[in-house]
């Protein structure tokens, strides 16, 4: 790859830096509005956010409907994923959570390997390994060997970082032949369905809950989430794949609670001490030797990957 390329290829850990801020204002938007609730507005912005940027930036599409159908099955991943991370969240703590969540990247370089028969060498293996190590050192320092919270919310957590790992790697084959931004689009756009569904079930099981005071707090909150945490992050997390394999995006997740750590002693003061520095450096270490390493050729150089729709092809 170029040095452009190269840089591209950087993409997720923007969105991985962007979701580890994401936990600290989701607190604050639980404190008045319902998790699955929440995660509706978050989607509906995001939605709109992304769908106005494609029509100022990109062809006008026409879809087939197998075509429609592979973003409708993206969009139920991802709807799954973000209900059960919302839910299972709320149902643990903090620091259970996000020893769970940290499982992502292993499910995803799983399917990566297995559905796309991406190459796994022994530099991006060990990466894996060190980022996987150093990051549970880093949670485990800040946040102690947690075994608060429920199970069935520890079992939510896993359905997330499994599907979310689906996503991922099924959204492959769409941004290779259309852009990450499209791909992440339609995705988010075809989920809104499910999510209202998942929201009418919430108000239908706990009407009193949503009497909800508008505040400046809950607008910031939510317009975080659906322009940052989500239109932002899912166009920076696709892009990476349009130059390397999802096996080595997957690795920057590993970057989310390292963000979370730093915005804890900047913010609120909390102590950085030995542990969470060994921690953080090896995982470090880990993310350079995944992400520097080609998992497969770019798309240039790979006769095999489905060509992207040119503008000719699009419908007027």
């Amino acid at each position: 790859m170029n040095g452009g390329s190269r840089l591209a290829a950087l993409a997720p850990l923007g969105a991985a830096v962007l979701w580890g801020l994401t936990y600290v204002v989701s607190a604050w938007g639980f404190e008045t509005v319902p998790p699955l609730t929440l995660a509706l507005c978050r989607m509906v912005l995001g939605g709109a956010v992304l769908l106005a940027v494609v029509r100022a930036t990109k062809p006008r599409r026409s879809f087939s409907r197998a075509e429609w159908r592979s973003f409708a099955v993206l969009g139920a991943w991802v709807a799954v994923s973000i209900a059960t991370q919302y839910v299972g969240t709320a149902l643990t703590s903090a620091g259970q959570g996000s020893l769970v969540t940290i499982l992502t990247p292993v499910f995803t370089l799983v399917l990566a390997v297995v559905a796309f028969d991406e190459a796994l060498s022994r530099r991006g293996a060990l990466g894996m390994a060190l980022a996987t190590t150093g990051t549970v050192v880093l949670v485990v320092g800040r946040s102690g060997l947690d075994t608060g919270g429920s199970l069935l919310g520890s079992g939510m957590l896993v359905v997330a970082g499994v599907t979310f790992a689906v996503y991922t790697v099924y959204g492959k084959p769409l941004v290779r032949r259309y852009s990450a931004l499209e791909a992440a689009t339609y995705a988010t756009l075809t989920s809104l369905p499910l999510f209202c569904v998942f929201a009418l079930g919430e108000f239908l099981a706990q009407p009193g809950a949503f009497d909800v005071p508008v505040t400046p707090r809950l607008v910031a909150a939510v317009g975080y989430l659906g322009v940052f945490g989500t239109a932002a992050a899912w166009y920076l997390w696709y892009k990476g794949m349009e130059y390397v394999g999802a096996g080595t995006v997957a690795v920057f997740f590993f970057a989310q609670p390292a963000v979370g750590v730093a915005l804890g002693a900047l913010v609120l003061g909390e102590r950085v001490g030995l542990p969470l520095l060994v921690g953080g450096s090896v995982m470090a270490l880990g993310i350079y030797l995944a992400s520097t390493t080609d998992t497969e050729p770019s798309r240039e150089d790979d006769p095999t990957a489905p060509a992207p729709v040119r503008d000719s092809d699009s419908a007027p």
